[in-house]
């Protein structure tokens, strides 16, 4: 406990000097940190090939590995970082009282941010750089599978932090290994610690959610619907649902369940079901769509809806029309991201505005649930929480506001 009591205590040295530092600055570090990636690439793979073969998890592998390309997408994402405009500062709001008081509310950072995540060792740069420019301070808790390749990153920023006279511990990196350690750090670094992220899977997230006592940013599963309306393109409802189940199955904006207009059974059901099929994909589907089918697929249980796979496989159910595709959403969907593809700007706008998710897409492969995607940079994950911040977790998602009151001597009778 005194080593993380340590890191915690370093963290709260650090945020008081980065509140001081000017928005240039800022921009600075990330291009040295930039340049630092791309003189020790060859550093940086030979870490991470330490860790491909330490690997035990075969199915963590492509997650794992960096190469060249891979770095490069990571210089790339810092390079859009750099470009966002400061987001400390910016008056959000403001408001004059009949009293003569000025109100305005402006954006401030949320302070020292935990991050606990997996195999990906891009998160590290990705974080690293997302809260410092919000000027937050990191606090990083990476997979041991990408131990080499985690240290390497996080001590390339902060070796880009030193370069420019600034705390290297506004990024910190865990190194001890223990397990113990992630349970400490989030029961009993609540003086330390304003919130908590975690990037992982489903196993890593119940974890957090059931030690923490800090406040959690993120979500337990990506439970993605998409709902094809009978007033749609049979060629784009194919294009998109293939790329959304197929693209990358393991992803959290993979679409896992198929929802489809009982009157577009057999205009749209069939083909893309057929074409689902052989791209590889296993399909479960109602009584309903399997009477079309003679039978010869498989049925869907209770337990599909519920189900987020996480591979080559999709459940199928027919309904009657929109409302009945948005009350299996609410009943069944993790607030994720859900969409609707339809012609009809009307019934979008039924669906759209009914979902409970954090992104409702129209005419979108959900596979664009993705910060990057939204031009944010990167994210730190994807936030399911009903509380703000939701979706994408980007550099203005991980800000705070405070209200000034500024008068003239006024007081309250």
């Amino acid at each position: 406990m005194k080593y993380l009591e340590k890191i915690g205590n370093n963290s709260k040295v650090a945020f008081r000097q980065l509140n001081l530092i000017d928005h240039k600055k800022i921009k600075q570090v990330l291009e040295t940190y930039n340049k630092l990636l791309l003189s020790n690439n060859n550093k940086i793979i030979k870490e991470n090939t330490k860790d491909v073969k330490n690997c035990k998890r075969k199915n963590f592998i492509e997650r794992l590995i960096l190469d060249k390309k891979k770095i490069d997408g990571m210089r790339y994402s810092v390079d859009e970082i750099i470009k966002f405009k400061d987001p400390i500062g910016n008056i959000l709001n403001k408001w004059e009282r009949p009293n003569g008081l000025k109100i305005k509310k402006v954006s401030i950072p949320i302070g020292i941010i935990g991050v606990i995540y997996e195999s990906r060792p891009n998160v590290t740069s990705d974080v690293s750089a997302l809260c410092f420019k919000s000027r937050n301070c990191s606090i990083l808790k990476g997979g041991s599978e990408a131990f080499n390749s985690n240290r390497i990153l996080a001590n390339l920023f902060r070796d880009a932090l030193s370069k420019n006279y600034i705390d290297k511990n506004v990024v910190q990196f865990i190194e001890q290994r223990d397990r113990k350690i992630v349970e400490d750090l989030l029961s009993k670094m609540t003086k330390y610690i304003d919130v908590i992220i975690p990037r992982g899977g489903k196993n890593l997230v119940k974890k957090v959610q059931k030690f923490s006592k800090i406040p959690v940013i993120g979500h337990l599963e990506g439970l993605c619907h998409i709902y094809i309306d009978s007033e749609s393109s049979v060629k784009m409802s194919s294009q998109v649902v293939l790329n959304a189940k197929m693209r990358r199955t393991s992803i959290c904006g993979a679409v896992e369940t198929l929802l489809i207009n009982s009157k577009s059974l057999r205009s749209h059901g069939v083909p893309i079901i057929k074409k689902l099929i052989s791209s590889g994909c296993t399909v479960v589907v109602d009584k309903k769509i399997n009477k079309i089918f003679k039978n010869q697929l498989k049925l869907a249980k209770e337990q599909d809806w519920k189900t987020e796979y996480l591979d080559a496989k999709i459940s199928v159910k027919s309904v009657q029309h929109v409302h009945e595709a948005v009350r299996h959403i609410l009943k069944y969907g993790t607030m994720h991201t859900d969409c609707i593809i339809t012609n009809n700007s009307k019934t979008a706008e039924i669906f759209l505005n009914g979902v409970n998710s954090a992104i409702a897409m129209h005419n979108v492969s959900t596979q664009f649930a993705d910060g990057g995607e939204f031009g944010f940079g990167g994210e730190i994950g994807i936030s399911t929480n009903k509380m703000p911040p939701r979706g994408p977790v980007g550099v203005e998602q991980l800000t705070s506001y405070k209200y000034i009151v500024s008068g003239k001597g006024t007081t309250r009778s």
